[in-house]
């Protein structure tokens, strides 16, 4: 378990997490974006993909940061998308519920890195 927090790692999930980012947001924010094999599961299902990546690859990116300051940020991340496709001009949907599962896939992938981690101290 070692190999996820080294050097290497981390400057990868860095990188990873930064492109996730930018491509969640413009995916987003584009008015008509183009279709997905995933579009068959549904918009909150984008959505709790698109989070759950990000938490990953930045708790791995950061693992000295303070969880808590990750699950902030990211899901404050998620409240400004949903202010965003207010913009009548993108012609999106604001919609709670989608911030609300973008919070939830936030919560559980932290939460399963916190067991992980707290195993780890364990032995």
């Amino acid at each position: 378990m070692e190999f996820l927090f080294s050097g290497r790692v981390r400057r990868l999930a860095i990188v990873l997490f930064w492109c996730a980012l930018v491509f969640s947001v413009v995916m987003a924010l584009l008015p008509h974006p183009p279709e997905l094999a995933a579009d068959k599961m549904g918009d909150k299902f984008h959505h709790m993909l698109a989070f759950a990546v990000m938490t990953g690859l930045a708790m791995l990116a950061w693992p000295q940061a303070e969880r808590l300051r990750i699950i902030e940020r990211l899901s404050f991340l998620g409240a400004l998308i949903e202010v965003a496709q207010a913009i009548p001009v993108l012609q999106r949907d604001c919609d709670i519920r989608d911030w609300l599962a973008d919070t939830l896939s936030i919560l559980v992938v932290a939460s399963i890195f916190w067991l992980i981690e707290r195993k780890r101290a364990r032995q």
